[in-house]
């Protein structure tokens, strides 16, 4: 029997079936939680509940897709945590982290902010995935770029890789499960990319997706064989995005016989 997911039974529970109608204020007061937005130091959000009641603030200085995801993962919180007093400091969704509970809100948020029935439908009536395609879900769903671009691309609709770098090296990535995990990223940007312009540059990243060698990215011998579409994207002053989208189906297919690193 397949799980529904709590966050999406919620939302369907109420109505929801348009994006502009996921309201978290009214979707907090449904849940027993009362939203306030204050000044907050060492955090960007908390909860604190007794029973079935809760108050959850909110960094008022913040952005609205910021205050969007830090409601979103609070109430993941409530959902998941009631009884324990917990302080966040929300870095907006990241795959992969390290602490359970914060996966768990995470999650509950990802799926609060952008259920997949209604993602879903809409991500499949796009041929390609890009950055054009990321925006416009981002202020339908009034999501961030890098919280929606992690959610499209592991929607795993389309072959891609998503990669967030720093001057310091990567920070980290997310694939599609049909993007074989054979492929793991290099650390560093290579000069030949266009996206180290926008990593150690003034570029705000690509308008469109170019081709570039798999070798730039990807640390095996086969690689040398294969092309990517590869488009990068500032987010912040030191972070960018880049998404990945494989061109040859042969690189999602088994791993061959003959592979490996090259050293």
């Amino acid at each position: 029997m397949k799980v529904i997911d709590p966050a999406e039974r919620l939302l369907k529970s109420l109505g929801v079936t348009e994006p502009h109608e996921i309201e978290l204020e009214d979707i907090a007061f449904d849940q027993g939680a009362e939203i306030r937005f204050c000044d907050l130091s060492g955090c960007e959000a908390d909860i604190l509940g007794y029973q079935d009641r809760a108050i959850i603030s909110i960094d008022r200085n913040r952005g609205m897709a910021r205050k969007r995801f830090s409601i979103a993962h609070e109430l993941g919180h409530w959902h998941h945590h009631r009884g324990k007093k917990l302080q966040c400091r929300v870095e907006d969704y990241q795959p992969r982290h390290k602490q359970l509970a914060e996966r768990k809100a995470n999650g509950y948020a990802a799926s609060l902010l952008m259920p997949n029935y209604l993602v879903m439908p809409r991500a499949r009536d796009h041929k390609k995935l890009t950055f054009k395609t990321i925006e416009q879900f981002a202020s339908d769903f009034r999501t961030s770029l890098s919280a929606t671009a992690i959610r499209l691309v592991e929607a795993d609709i389309w072959p891609c890789m998503l990669i967030c770098h720093t001057q310091q090296g990567r920070k980290w990535f997310t694939q599609a499960p049909m993007f074989h995990r054979r492929w793991f990223p290099q650390n560093d940007v290579d000069p030949e990319s266009s996206a180290f312009e926008a990593v150690f540059g003034q570029s705000e990243g690509d308008r469109f997706p170019r081709l570039i060698g798999a070798d730039a990215w990807f640390d095996r011998s086969e690689a040398r064989q294969y092309e990517l579409y590869e488009q990068a994207r500032r987010i912040t002053d030191d972070e960018v995005l880049i998404l990945l989208t494989i061109k040859d189906n042969r690189m999602i297919e088994e791993e061959p016989e003959k592979s490996g690193y090259r050293w």
